[in-house]
């Protein structure tokens, strides 16, 4: 708490039993007045208009591919304090270590026990970083093999590009969905298949389905 200011904590995430789980676990133990966003735009919104203490965000929102990192790093460009807890179904090193790079304060896999949600939290509103046990041990492991994944040197812009290209999504609609032009896609989309050595757009998709993470954490090809 910051004197008698009761503390405001933001979260974001599009499915209402997350969002009422977290809200109910923080308001149970009398720590915050909770604020709530279904969507990132209106997560923001909410941000400039209340000045939350804490951020609770979802890495992949709606149609938004990982439109969580971009909302972190948005958000660091003119605020480098405000702690922020990724809470995500993503359990792949290389997604986690985008979220640390983009600005993330901590990384929690939703399907944490509230106990340790708790203990996350309080870590991370004192500005100190938290990682799980797990993800800690999965990224350790993953620095210990030689090319883990290909998609390592792909930038944050490039790997959601890559990502609404993989659900078969066409340049206008990325273009739509990530607010930049449809020029931005198409050279975006020529890096990322120079850097993966695709040669053509169905190889393309072929790479993402093969390597990207799913919506439960799990890599496409499992």
């Amino acid at each position: 708490m910051q004197g008698a200011e009761p503390l405001r904590v933001l979260i974001i995430d599009d499915h209402p039993f997350v969002l009422q789980g977290c809200a109910r676990i923080l308001e149970d133990a009398e720590i915050a007045r909770v604020l709530q966003a279904a969507g990132l735009a209106d997560g923001y919104r909410q941000y400039r208009a209340h000045h939350p203490h804490v951020i609770i965000v979802d890495l992949s929102i709606k149609t938004a591919a990982l439109g969580g990192l971009s909302f972190v790093r948005r958000l660091r460009l003119h605020d480098k304090k405000t702690p922020i807890l990724v809470l995500s179904m993503h359990s792949d090193p290389m997604i986690i270590r985008r979220a640390l790079e983009a600005g993330a304060t901590g990384y929690l896999l939703k399907d944490a026990p509230s106990d340790e949600f708790l203990k996350a939290f309080n870590t991370v509103r004192q500005g100190r970083p938290y990682l799980s046990h797990e993800v800690a041990s999965e990224i350790a492991f993953s620095e210990t093999r030689l090319n883990a994944s290909p998609l390592q040197a792909l930038t944050v812009r490039e790997l959601q590009t890559l990502s609404l290209i993989a659900e078969g999504k066409s340049y206008g609609v990325i273009a739509e969905e990530l607010n930049i032009s449809y020029k931005t896609v198409a050279n975006t989309t020529s890096q990322i298949k120079m850097k993966l050595g695709a040669r053509s757009l169905p190889e393309l998709m072929r790479i993402a389905i093969q390597h990207l993470p799913g919506p439960s954490g799990r890599r496409g090809r499992d």
